[in-house]
């Protein structure tokens, strides 16, 4: 009796924890899906005016991340959404909300409030300061860019020649785990990508891809929407530098890097003499400014005199990249 009641147990755990891990891993690409989801609504940027930690009246922006079944974390930024007025460093409020039937309660020990047909609302304990945000949906300024003069494109949603194992979507789209076939030195390179939706999954599980700059210098690119803006978190070079801000969109939204990239030099004998530099802008924001790369960047090659291939990575998830042009320099 007691071992068949082991037994029971242990393969209703089983079941369990494959449930969770399924869960974990569903990855929405097609954002008519995801809509179908209430908790896609919610998640997202908010701005608006209120009250700010200092009395005065100002910017406010939110960030609210989608968790899973109803559950969100909320962000709340002093001086507006992150490239538009809130900067590392400024006042940054965390707080927790869930849904209660058609309505997303905040509750915060200084904040209380509510998300409900695209608007987010807070007041103070007392109900004497009250905020109003709208859900917005920001693009980047150089979304869809044409190339420049003379520049090689490399994707335009017609083909997928220009890559090795290239995979060329239904939505005319690029997925990631793909190499380009030609190499390239210096250059200016333009792409655009969008991050799956996945509210249960976390940390570096979440829509997880990198673009590897001169096949061993990654830009990483992962669903870290709303989050602190790590090395190892999108923009970030993982273990040399963290972006400047987190320029991060919500899932599903198509997103820029604008990248200016100088290849390092060697002597003859094969010895590097100078790095590599890069300036990289998310969503038109700078967050790197002619930034120096000491050595490579895990998971590909090591350093090596170009030309050298760029690499979309595949790390699990389907990340789906587009407009992708370079313009040699």
């Amino acid at each position: 009796m007691t071992r068949n009641l082991i037994c029971l147990l242990t393969a209703f755990l089983l079941v369990a924890t494959a449930s969770i891990a399924a869960d974990q891993k569903h990855e929405t690409t097609d954002p008519a899906e995801a809509q179908a989801d209430p908790d896609f609504g919610v998640q997202g940027e908010y701005e608006g005016k209120g009250p700010l930690p200092d009395g005065s009246d100002g910017k406010v922006g939110a960030q609210v991340i989608g968790r899973g079944d109803g559950r969100f974390e909320v962000f709340i930024l002093a001086g507006g959404l992150p490239g538009d007025g809130w900067k590392k460093g400024d006042k940054r409020v965390r707080v927790e909300a869930g849904r209660e039937e058609d309505t997303v309660v905040i509750k915060g020990d200084d904040l209380k409030g509510s998300i409900a047909g695209g608007q987010l609302t807070l007041t103070d304990p007392e109900g004497k300061r009250t905020i109003r945000l709208q859900r917005v949906e920001r693009k980047s300024p150089t979304l869809e860019a044409k190339p420049a003069a003379g520049a090689v494109v490399l994707f335009d949603g017609t083909s997928a020649e220009a890559f090795e194992g290239g995979h060329l979507t239904e939505m005319k789209t690029l997925l990631s785990g793909t190499t380009t076939k030609e190499k390239f030195g210096s250059y200016k390179l333009h792409l655009e990508l969008r991050l799956s939706w996945m509210p249960k999954a976390g940390g570096q599980g979440r829509s997880n891809s990198g673009v590897y700059i001169h096949d061993c210098y990654e830009i990483q690119v992962l669903d870290s929407f709303g989050l602190e803006g790590r090395n190892n978190e999108c923009g970030g070079f993982y273990k040399i530098k963290e972006p400047d801000v987190n320029m991060c969109f919500p899932p599903l939204v198509w997103q820029t890097y604008d990248i200016d990239f100088t290849e390092p030099k060697y002597d003859a004998s094969g010895k590097k003499t100078t790095n590599a530099r890069i300036t990289v802008r998310h969503n038109g924001v700078l967050i790197h400014d002619d930034v120096e790369l000491p050595n490579h960047t895990a998971g590909r090659q090591g350093e090596a005199a170009g030309p050298r291939p760029i690499h979309l990575q595949g790390h699990g998830n389907k990340v789906h990249y587009r407009n992708v042009w370079i313009q040699k320099k």
